[in-house]
This record gives C-alpha cells, structure tokens and sequence, in this order.
C-alpha cells in the first residue's frame, strides 16, 4: 500500500496535514480520536473503500498529532474544532457523512453545531465509533485522584500511561477547562441527520453507559445503536472494520 504525502493548511499558524480524495458525494470526512493519526488502520480502510467506491474522502491531523505541526499538549477541543471546520470548509464540497473515532465523535457533534450556526446543511450523517464526547468532564474529571489534582494545579497537567502508546496521556488544565466549554451532552442534541453509534461492551475507555447516554438524548427515530459484545475502545478488528464499512456505506446510500 503506497500512502500518498500530505497537503497543508496553514490555520492559524500551524501547518495542518491533510489527505483529500476527490470523488462522489456525499463524501466521507474522517475525524480522529485523541492523540490519534489519519493514517491508523481505521481511517485507512475507509479510505481504501472510498476509493473503491469512488467516492470523496477527507482526513486530517489535528495540531500536535500525526504529520501536522504544534505540540500535542497546547491542544485543546476548541483548537481542534476550529481546525477541522477550516478542513472541512476548504476541502469538503456538497454533502458530506462526519465519521469520529473516540474524541472525533466530539469533534464531529460540536462541527455540526457550529456548521447549523452558520447556516451549513451539507453534514448528512454522523457514523460515531465508541464515542467520547464530554470525555474530559464525564470521565476524566470525575475520577481524578488527588495526586493528579495537585498536578493540574500546581504543574498545569498530569500524565498518565497509554495502552496506545509508549507515550503517555497527557491532560492539561487547558484542556479540562476548555472541555467544558465545549460540552455538548447537557441537554437534547438535535443533529439535524441521521446517526449510527457503534459502541463495544468490552471498551475499557469509554464505558457503554457513556454511548447509552449519548443515544438518549439524540432524536431516537434517527439514531441506530450497535453494541459489540466483545468490542473493545479501538474496533479495528477485521470484523469491526468490516461493520465501520458496512455503517458508513449504509449512511451514504441514505444521504443520497
């Protein structure tokens, strides 16, 4: 498989990387997890289906991540949002179907929201892979130990280790702090399209009650739900993949 190099966007000073496929709408706009890349095996496999399909398919890396430039620790979720909507408002064209992995599925929620504001119809479709919207008040803050309080206070952050990684997590207080700033989950979400959450019971990150919560308050005729008995927070097996590819397809023949 030969990976095609980049394009950049220069926003607000930092150079965001981005792989853009032209082709039939409505186009699919991959959006990443935390401390995730565009070229992971999950975007990967859609992008090799959309080009089967001959259809659009859109990624990027946000600041601090994968090939685009910034340090991870000065990200937030509202840099983050602000750089995916100048991707997609530079690269995206007619209708298009947001797909978020973990914190993406944030992202994607938030884009939406702020694309309706403007006046923006084009989003068709929401596929969210175990989402995490509100992860930093919903599931980090609550659990934080002294020790780490004492970290953010004090130092500004707080580590912890990655399954994912030899690196580890870092938290910062910007990040927590602006987190809830972006929540999305205080109240009914009206998405405007359809939404197809895949959600593993075997996910150690982001808990199943996390995605039943998010189900309940979306508009329940337009929202599918599957549970994947022994999914786990990645959902790259091959048979995880293969239900991304199906959801995804499926999406896209209802935005047609």
């Amino acid at each position: 498989m030969t990976v095609t190099p980049p394009t950049f966007l220069d926003i607000d000073g930092s150079r965001i990387a981005v792989r853009h496929m032209a082709g039939s709408t409505p186009g699919i706009v991959w959006l990443g997890g935390y401390k995730s890349d565009m070229l992971g095996t999950k975007a990967q496999t859609l992008s090799d289906w959309a080009a089967r399909e001959g259809r659009a398919f859109l990624r990027h890396d946000y600041s601090g991540h994968g090939e685009s430039d910034g340090a991870f620790a000065d990200g937030t979720i509202s840099k983050w949002l602000s750089q995916s909507l100048a991707v997609f408002r530079h690269f995206a064209s007619g209708s298009q179907i947001l797909v978020g992995s973990s914190m993406g599925a944030w992202i994607a929620l938030r884009m939406v929201q702020e694309l309706r504001k403007a006046g923006d119809a084009n989003v068709v479709g929401l596929v969210l892979l175990a989402p995490a919207p509100d992860f930093t008040a919903e599931l980090v803050e609550p659990v934080l130990t002294p020790a780490q309080k004492h970290d953010l206070a004090e130092k500004g952050f707080f580590a912890e280790p990655s399954d994912y990684s030899t690196e580890p997590y870092i938290y910062t207080r910007a990040l927590i702090e602006d987190g809830r700033a972006n929540r999305v989950m205080t109240g009914p979400i009206d998405t405007h399209c359809p939404v197809h959450i895949l959600q593993g019971l075997a996910d150690a990150d982001v808990p199943s009650s996390h995605a039943l919560k998010l189900v309940s308050l979306l508009p329940a005729d337009d929202v599918t739900l599957s549970l994947i008995p022994d999914g786990d927070h990645r959902l790259s097996r091959p048979q995880d993949l293969d239900m991304l590819v199906r959801a995804v397809g499926d999406m896209a023949g209802r935005g047609k």
